[in-house]
């Protein structure tokens, strides 16, 4: 589905107008001074868009416009600043099937940090209740240190269930979570992008490979397809992983070349270099794999 058709970014002019009436009023020109320099004005979007480039090519900036004049929900809000929201006022775009779009929802690699440190502190609070609850079942089993506050009753029912059960049940019983959360990093953060995810929804993705293997980073790539021809969901995302910029029919701008324009993916200069590396190795792979046999 492509619920955002097109998107058109100031041109030179209207930024020079801009520079102008600056007055001293700003202490930067962000994000002036980016796009004209890389011929860059209309987008045209599809169901799968991709903005790649090395760090400080403004795929990340390109991504925030683009999300601020869209009123994209998003998890932190950020400020950057009074000239970065009049350049957004001036930007336009089309939008389609508005009626049936359930969210517009920028989507930063911070949230899915911010996501594993929650679990992390989940995790962390259950194993100190479980300890807690160790102590009090040798103590209940053993006589020692009742706590005399509490009712006779509890008491009891602390003692009886100490001496029939084992120490592991006794715990499993009385926590109300009793599950730790096992999984690694990359697949909680898998997790993470499988629950963010809705039916008939744009997401503005940027680089959402952060925290996440090769392996977990195909993983995302088969979900986001998936998510894109099944849920009729659009992805706008910026990044620079190859396993991701492979998503089948994505259109990706390549914002390090000028004019900034789409490319096929084996384009790339960066994917390129992936290619050429592991080619040089290939002997090794080789000799790995006929040891391995």
């Amino acid at each position: 589905m492509i619920f955002l058709k097109a998107f058109r970014l100031l041109p030179e002019m209207s930024e020079y107008w801009m520079i102008c009436q600056k007055k001293n009023i700003f202490n930067s020109l962000y994000p002036l001074k980016i796009f004209p320099e890389k011929e860059l004005e209309d987008i045209d979007f599809d169901t799968i868009t991709i903005f790649c480039g090395g760090n400080g090519s403004g795929k990340t900036t390109l991504l925030n416009i683009i999300a601020d004049k869209l009123e994209a929900s998003r998890k932190n809000k950020i400020e950057l600043g009074e000239l970065f929201d009049q350049y957004v006022a001036q930007c336009s775009y089309e939008f389609f099937h508005k009626e049936i779009c359930s969210e517009i929802k920028f989507i930063a690699s911070d949230d899915v940090f911010d996501y594993l440190l929650d679990l992390r502190a989940i995790n962390a609070r259950v194993n100190r209740r479980k300890d807690e609850l160790s102590e009090e079942y040798l103590n209940s089993k053993y006589d020692v240190n009742i706590d005399e506050t509490l009712e006779q009753y509890e008491i009891l029912k602390r003692k009886s269930d100490a001496r029939r059960m084992t120490q592991s049940k006794y715990i499993r019983s009385r926590l109300v979570n009793n599950n730790l959360i096992q999984q690694s990093n990359g697949e909680s953060a898998i997790d993470f992008w499988q629950k963010e995810i809705q039916e008939n929804a744009v997401y503005l993705i940027d680089e959402p490979e952060n925290s996440l293997s090769a392996e977990n980073q195909l993983k995302l790539k088969h979900y986001i397809e998936e998510s894109a021809r099944f849920y009729d969901c659009q992805f706008i995302i910026s990044t620079h992983s190859p396993f991701l910029l492979s998503l089948d029919h994505a259109k990706i701008y390549d914002l390090d070349a000028v004019p900034a324009r789409p490319r096929k993916w084996t384009e790339l200069p960066n994917v390129r270099a992936y290619y050429q590396f592991f080619k040089e190795k290939e002997k090794e792979f080789m000799a790995a794999d006929s040891h391995e046999e």
